[in-house]
């Protein structure tokens, strides 16, 4: 395979790795560990790490071995309120620019969420609902507002997946969905923008929020 082609393939696979939690926040990546795991040597695996760390999933720390980034409260909050604004502009904008099937493929997604919903199948559930978020941003027809969206998400994916933890924001999701397809389906733009930046926040509130209880959680179990 061709070396762009590895790292590549390395790129992926780190971030599923450290987006569904198998590599925790704050993990150091040992590069002679990720090369036996990833099976590749360590030049396409340095080139990964840095592609990852401009998407805001890696640390690169000088003559230390790369580490897992780690988001604080500040940080969720930031990311989510620019990603919030963006989708909002993007779903206003896609209320008059998608066509009847584009907006109807939505449906069918939709429909296919709620089974994975129904069958409590997160992993599927979540790489289906960044494929919705990701066509409504298409549907918008602005190439330049899709750029930055997809440099934002990136960062975005982990707390994303984690606050579907949660069973009730995962049916608030489901809810909150329903929603933004609706107000797609009637062509109203204003309400389509409002809920979909509402949903957005929602989720940053909720990784905020799991943030706390789980340092309050640790914190006492410290004083124990």
């Amino acid at each position: 395979m061709r070396r762009v082609s590895l790292h590549e393939r390395a790129v992926e696979r780190l971030r599923r790795l450290i987006i569904f939690g198998e590599l925790a926040q704050g993990t150091e990546l040992i590069e002679a560990e990720l090369c036996a795991l990833l099976g590749l040597s360590r030049t396409p695996l340095r080139e990964a790490l840095k592609l990852l760390a401009a998407d805001g999933l890696v640390e690169l720390r000088q003559n230390r071995s790369a580490r897992v980034a780690v988001m604080n409260s500040e940080e969720i909050v930031n990311l989510f309120e620019a990603l919030s604004g963006i989708e909002r502009h993007g779903a206003e904008l896609a209320a008059a620019r998608m066509s009847a099937a584009e907006i109807a493929q939505l449906a069918t997604m939709q429909e296919e969420m709620e089974r994975h919903f129904a069958d409590n199948d997160i992993d599927p559930y979540f790489k289906l609902n960044q494929a919705l978020h990701q066509a409504i941003m298409s549907g918008a027809r602005n190439p330049l507002l899709s750029e930055t969206h997809a440099r934002l998400i990136a960062r975005a994916e982990w707390a994303r997946y984690s606050a579907l933890g949660s069973r009730r924001r995962w049916d608030e999701s489901v809810q909150e969905h329903r929603g933004i397809l609706a107000a797609l389906e009637a062509r109203d733009a204003e309400a389509a923008g409002r809920l979909l930046a509402k949903h957005v926040m929602n989720t940053g509130r909720e990784v905020v929020q799991a943030l706390a209880t789980d340092a309050r959680s640790r914190a006492n179990t410290a004083a124990a």
